[in-house]
């Protein structure tokens, strides 16, 4: 046999790295917003509908005499409000002397007027870092 005895093999160790990322952001003022807000006039003109009630006094003589006070009474669209007087004979007596007929008509108008409206815009301009108004943008086709 030789002299040369063959020796065991050594275990070879291969480390295995690996590259980890960690990724953060620091915030960065590169600009800001201003909103500046109008009030802008104009004049319209409405058209609307206006209801309104008329009522036509009409006084009807009755000249009865009656034993106690009548009451306010309807017939159809009119109101009766009676009117009475004590007259002095040899006893007093109630004597109807007329009626109120009262006719409550309603009729519909148009009112057509100008009026001033008020509405609200907003112009946003953007700032820059140092406060100052930046130019505006061109809008592409694309934007």
């Amino acid at each position: 046999m030789n002299d040369e005895t063959e020796a065991p093999p050594e275990d070879v160790v291969i480390p295995i790295v690996e590259e980890e990322l960690q990724a953060g952001a620091v915030p960065v003022k590169t600009g800001s917003v201003r909103v500046d807000k109008y009030v802008e006039r104009r004049i319209r003109t409405i058209d609307m509908p206006l209801l309104h009630e008329e009522v036509e006094v009409t006084r009807v003589p009755v000249n009865r005499a009656v034993k106690e006070m009548p009451a306010v009474r309807k017939s159809g669209d009119t109101i009766i409000v009676p009117v009475v007087e004590e007259e002095l004979i040899i006893t007093k007596r109630l004597v109807l002397k007329e009626e109120i007929h009262l006719v409550k008509r309603r009729t519909k108008d148009r009112l057509v007027k100008e009026v001033e409206l008020d509405r609200e815009r907003a112009e946003v301009k953007r700032l820059d870092a140092s406060g100052k108004v930046r130019a505006p943008r061109k809008r592409g086709l694309l934007d």
